[in-house]
Formats: structure tokens, C-alpha cells, sequence
């Protein structure tokens, strides 16, 4: 007895393949949602530099000094500079003023660095978005680090020549630490895995994901499930069709919708976003495993529900943590141990991790071939679990 005939299950691949074909609301889902929600997610990932953050500016010194700062300051592309007048009362209510940031350089600021004490400058941080904040900061640090180098070089160009020729009569190596004391010390940065420090290709395996789960997941749930409420899932059960042919039959035209989906998204991601694709063979087994996963999970979520409704609910309630708790769009080693351990089970985790390894870091299989189990268990496990599933309606 064979386990399993070719010519039934194409029947019913067939017949739901005439299912999408004659929906039009699922065919124009499946057409225009990938590209257009590859290109929405790409756009908000697609730099990390942050630029033209609205910043209130107030100059309370009124110095040629404190001019020198505001030209160095105003050339970061950080900032979108409004300037304020000095008598300004309200220049930490952010929200009031429309801005994010507000500098304020102090009264006597010149005066102060001309005695060696030199007074802060104020910064008023909008901390509701903590990432902003810190680069804001990190922005007027390295405008001020810019602006000390050169008050430090004229400085050094003003020094009495007494100076200079007391200076020579140091030893040489004590000449050359007080010259490297002087110096900003630096760190040679080799950036490697993501050398550009693209976020758009972190990002592209949870856009990927994002999309087919939305996708799949949602409408390989409503197949059994639109069955029932129709009544021709009965008529399925009592012909010769074998459970296993009934499943594969129903995820065929699904996997297949689902692949091309795949092949539009990186076409898209590659042509506009300008992303490579390194060792596409690795990569194709990474996204057949992980649209098994996918799909098997649709088909148990819709083998679990009496309606249709149920089945969109039943994919909502699923994937709203996946999209937050899978790493797609942040690293997990930021989340708590507790969560992290939590988001191993979503498939999504495993395939943005093994997507990543072998992306962007080019690695061997037995770098991800554990992520690459999970999810043929994955997609084992759900798909007899529907198969399982069935056996009770025949019942």
C-alpha cells in the first residue's frame, strides 16, 4: 500500500491552486504586498546614520568663540539647527518647541575656557527614544571634541618661543609623551561581517520573514478552516484521499506561491536596496525549511479552528511576539535571558539567525545546521500534528 499517491495529492494541490487563482483579494495580497512592504521596511532600515534631528539651538555667551562652536556644530549632518534668542525661558520644554534636543552654550563660556575651568554646555535630551538620544549626544560630543582640537592647535601656535626652547632641552623620549599626551589617541577599527555598517542588510532576513509568515501563516490558515465552513472538508474526508495527501495537497500551491514570493523580495532588496546574496544554495535551503515551518504552521492552526475568523485570530495571536521576540529586527543578546530563551522556540528566530550566518558571515554549515534542525522539526511536527488533526474530524 502506498504511502502516498502523486496523481490525489496533485488533485488537491490542483484544486487549491484554482482557489488562489480565482480569489482575487488573496491573489493581489500575494502580488503586491511583498515588494511593497520590501520596500516600506527596507526605507525605515536602510541607514543607521541619524540625521536632521530637529534641535533647538541657544547662544547665551555671544562670543566669537562661541561662534567658532556653532559653525564646526551646525556642518553635523545630525542636526536640523533652529536657532533660539538668548533670553529664551522654556528651552526644556522639547515637546513645546517641536524639537528633539536643545544645546545651550552659557553665559561667560568664553571666559571660562580662557581660566581653565571651562562651564558645560547644557543639553536637553528627548529620552523617550533612548537609541536617538544617546547618538544625539554622541553627535555634540564629537562637535565639541572637533572644536577643542582646534582651540588646542591655536593655543599651541600662540605659546611664547621661551617655551618652545625650554621644551627642546627635555630629554627626546619625554619630548615625545608630552607630543602623545597631546594627541587624540586612537583605535584602528576593523569592521567585519558588515563593513559598510548597512542596517538594511541586518534587517533583509527579518523583512523576508516578516512577510512570508504574515503571509503564509494567515492564509495556509484559513484553507482547512474555509473547508469546514463550507462543508466540502466532510467530502474530502470521506473519499479514497489519504489525510497525509490531503495536507501535502493543501501546502503545494501555498510553497510554491510562497518561493516566488522569496525570489521577489531579494530581487527588489537587491536591485534597490543594493544587498548581495552570498552562497544562494545555502540560502534556498534556509528558506525551504523555514517556509515548511511556516506553512505546517498555518496548516495546524487551521486544522484547530472551526471558522475562518478563528484562524485569522488564532495567526494574530501568533505572530505579534514572533515579530518582536525573533531577533528579526534587533539583536536578542539586548532582550532578557528569560525572552531569549522564549524566542528560540519561533521559527522565525532560527531562520534570521542562519540567514545571517550565512549572508553576512559567510559561515559553514555546522555553524547553523542546529537552526537548520529546529526547523525540520518544526515543519515535522506541525504537519503531523494537522494530519493528527484531521484523523479526529474523520472521526
Amino acid at each position: 500500500m502506498k504511502w502516498l499517491s502523486f496523481e490525489a495529492t496533485g488533485s488537491v494541490a490542483y484544486k487549491e491552486f484554482l482557489h488562489i487563482l480565482r480569489d482575487r483579494r488573496v491573489l493581489l495580497l500575494v502580488l503586491t504586498l511583498p515588494p511593497l512592504f520590501t520596500l516600506l521596511f527596507g526605507h525605515a532600515f536602510e541607514t543607521s546614520e541619524l540625521t536632521d534631528v530637529k534641535s533647538l539651538l541657544i547662544d547665551r555667551d555671544n562670543t566669537s568663540r562661541a561662534q567658532e562652536f556653532i559653525e564646526i556644530i551646525s556642518k553635523n549632518k545630525t542636526f536640523q539647527w533652529r536657532h533660539g534668542l538668548p533670553d529664551t525661558k522654556n528651552e526644556s520644554d522639547l515637546l513645546g518647541e517641536g524639537v528633539q534636543a536643545a544645546l545651550i552654550i552659557p553665559a561667560g563660556w568664553n571666559e571660562s575656557l580662557e581660566n581653565g575651568d571651562p562651564k558645560p554646555l547644557l543639553l536637553y535630551l528627548d529620552g523617550s527614544d533612548i537609541n536617538t538620544a544617546d547618538a544625539v549626544e554622541g553627535s555634540v560630543r564629537q562637535s565639541l571634541g572637533d572644536f577643542q582640537l582646534k582651540q588646542r592647535d591655536r593655543m599651541i601656535e600662540t605659546l611664547p618661543e621661551e617655551v618652545f626652547e625650554l621644551g627642546k632641552q627635555l630629554p627626546v623620549q619625554i619630548r615625545k609623551r608630552f607630543v602623545s599626551m597631546m594627541e587624540m589617541w586612537r583605535v584602528d577599527r576593523k569592521q567585519l561581517y558588515n563593513p559598510k555598517s548597512r542596517v538594511i542588510d541586518f534587517v533583509v532576513p527579518g523583512i523576508i520573514g516578516l512577510i512570508l509568515q504574515l503571509l503564509t501563516v494567515t492564509l495556509m490558515a484559513c484553507t482547512i478552516a474555509r473547508e469546514r465552513e463550507s462543508g466540502t472538508l466532510y467530502q474530502l474526508m470521506v473519499t479514497s484521499l489519504r489525510r497525509q495527501e490531503i495536507v501535502i495537497g493543501k501546502m503545494l500551491p501555498y510553497l510554491v506561491v510562497s518561493i516566488l514570493l522569496v525570489l521577489v523580495i531579494m530581487l527588489v532588496s537587491s536591485w534597490h536596496f543594493g544587498v548581495v546574496f552570498y552562497q544562494l544554495p545555502a540560502l534556498a535551503v534556509v528558506c525551504l525549511l523555514f517556509l515548511l515551518c511556516s506553512l505546517g504552521l498555518g496548516l495546524l492552526i487551521s486544522a484547530l479552528s472551526r471558522t475562518q475568523t478563528q484562524a485569522i485570530q488564532f495567526s494574530v495571536f501568533f505572530l505579534l511576539p514572533v515579530f518582536v521576540l525573533s531577533g528579526a529586527f534587533a539583536p536578542l543578546g539586548q532582550l532578557p535571558k528569560a525572552i531569549q530563551y522564549i524566542s528560540e522556540l519561533f521559527p522565525l528566530t532560527h531562520f534570521c539567525r542562519a540567514f545571517r550566518l550565512v549572508n553576512m558571515y559567510h559561515a559553514t554549515a555546522r555553524f547553523y545546521s542546529l537552526d537548520l534542525l529546529v526547523l525540520l522539526v518544526g515543519a515535522l511536527i506541525t504537519f503531523l500534528g494537522a494530519a493528527f488533526l484531521l484523523k479526529r474530524i474523520e472521526q
